[in-house]
């Protein structure tokens, strides 16, 4: 069976690549033709104020006089409005695109240095590297050297497991920082056995806080430390989640199917989350 895992990152962008430039320089320029049609028929309508005629169509004289009949000039006051609303409609239509253009940008460069990190990481042969910091999260720094204290303190760092519990426990309480907090300082050290713990824990903590890319690296990472773990099929339903949580609803659904084939034996909780998920993402 083939394994569409590896392909995450080229995955993550396809929801980022939204038009929405096009559509604010058509905008913009419809905008300009209808402000110079205003502003033409605002001249037109100054004329016919100051008695001079309206020189395309000009109006027989009434008594001898040089006026214009009321019914043009109401013509041409209808028509001005109906350009100042449609430039009101339009320039509304500019300020969401723009909006989105800009949101799209964020995405893209908050995502294009994720992808680096990665590359780094990857790139340095499994040697640890210092996470690159979260946009709201508290990054954990590495100790600064420094000279032994002459009554060094009884409790020393601590453990893996005791980091995991107490990410555990902020995850309850909905302290999603702290959370993250815990599972970076795991993953900063050597690689151990709770390293897929780890990443589980990370994943769910960016997946509450609504960072649904980084959410998926987590899960992703998580899933391939050991994919034949008791934990792995929860890797691929927190992979499922956060490919829903960005629009990527098919993939989602291809990950919810892999995790129905390859791991016929879940517990009864997990299944029931699973039925869930599919359930949320429309999956046949």
């Amino acid at each position: 069976m083939a394994h569409r895992i590896p392909f995450l990152p080229a995955l993550l962008v396809l929801p980022l690549l939204a038009p929405v430039s096009a559509l604010a320089q058509m905008d913009s320029r419809e905008g300009i033709a209808l402000q110079n049609q205003i502003l033409e028929l605002r001249r037109d309508l100054d004329t016919v104020r100051r008695g001079g005629g309206y020189a395309p169509m000009p109006a027989p004289s009434r008594g001898g006089g040089g006026g214009v009949p009321p019914e043009l000039a109401q013509q041409l006051l209808a028509r001005v409005g109906e350009l100042e609303e449609q430039v009101r409609r339009m320039r509304g239509q500019l300020d969401v695109a723009e909006n989105a253009n800009r949101r799209l940008t964020e995405d893209v460069e908050k995502l294009r240095g994720d992808m680096d990190f990665r590359l780094q990481q990857l790139e340095g042969g499994g040697r640890s590297a210092a996470p690159r910091p979260q946009q709201g999260s508290v990054a954990v720094q590495p100790p600064a050297p420094q000279q032994a204290p002459a009554n060094p303190p009884l409790a020393g760092p601590r453990t893996a497991e005791r980091a995991i519990a107490d990410g555990q426990a902020a995850l309850g309480r909905q302290d999603y920082t702290a959370a993250e907090a815990a599972a970076r300082e795991v993953l900063q050290g050597r690689p151990g056995p709770r390293i897929q713990d780890a990443n589980l824990l990370l994943g769910e903590a960016l997946l509450a806080r609504r960072q649904f890319q980084n959410a998926a690296l987590a899960f992703n990472d998580a899933y391939n430390v050991n994919r034949r773990s008791s934990r792995a099929p929860e890797a691929l339903l927190g992979l499922a989640n956060s490919f829903q949580g960005f629009g990527a609803r098919r993939e989602a659904c291809d990950t919810l199917d892999q995790l129905r084939s390859d791991y016929t034996q879940v517990s009864g909780a997990l299944a029931q989350r699973v039925a869930e998920s599919r359930r949320r993402a429309q999956c046949r």
